[in-house]
């Protein structure tokens, strides 16, 4: 979220063309390697629902590097739907998906 309020911020200062593709770079690394300790563990506790929590990670990094590649080519532009959709893409994710697995690993002593 940081990474998407750091983008609103230099928006609202006239500045955010300036950050949307580095923006873009750093969640498509923060996406790979906060997905990847996620699933390793999942896979260490026997999450019931690894795959399809998988797939969604999957899909969100594959949307990461589509965005990021977008910008690259010059076919994505900065606006408040952009920022928008992106609040929402992880909002949806660590608000409704991540929270399932919470109580799961919390009742195996991960906090």
């Amino acid at each position: 979220m940081g990474l998407i309020n750091g983008l609103h911020d230099a928006m609202k200062k006239g500045k955010g063309k300036d950050v949307l593709g580095k923006t873009l770079s750093d969640l498509v690394d923060y996406t790979a390697y906060h997905f990847t300790q996620e699933e390793e563990l999942f896979k260490t506790y026997a999450y019931p629902d690894y795959l399809p929590h998988k797939k969604e990670h999957d899909a969100l990094k594959s949307q990461a590097v589509d965005l990021r590649e977008q910008f690259t080519r010059g076919e994505l532009f900065l606006s408040n739907k952009t920022v928008l959709f992106l609040k929402n893409w992880l909002n949806g994710h660590i608000l409704g998906s991540d929270k399932k697995y919470g109580p799961f690993l919390n009742a195996k002593g991960v906090s």
